[in-house]
């Protein structure tokens, strides 16, 4: 599967970037038609610990998922958008096979 990483207003290290793949590869294992990912980190200006805030839109045949999450680190917004998407792709699946 392709990642797209964006930030906005920073760069991101190798480290989280390789974060990001190896968990977004996790997905293809409930889904393997998994056209691509794109992921969005953006840092909000606020006086607020949790000022992290991953955009991740998944593109599968059939529609797009998005899911968006604000959290203390990248690391754990990542993980929150991934159980997120992991639950909507098995739900999408099961859509699919009820009309077959």
């Amino acid at each position: 599967m392709k990642v797209n990483v964006q930030s906005v207003n920073f760069n991101v290290d190798q480290k989280l970037l390789d974060f990001i793949q190896v968990k977004l590869d996790k997905l293809e294992n409930y889904y393997d038609k998994i056209i691509y990912a794109d992921v969005f980190l953006k840092v909000q200006n606020t006086s607020e610990k949790e000022n992290k805030i991953t955009e991740i839109l998944l593109s599968i045949p059939g529609g797009d998922l998005m899911v968006k999450k604000t959290c203390r680190k990248f690391e754990e917004c990542v993980d929150e958008c991934i159980s997120t998407l992991q639950r909507q792709i098995v739900r999408k699946k099961e859509k699919m096979n009820a009309h077959v």
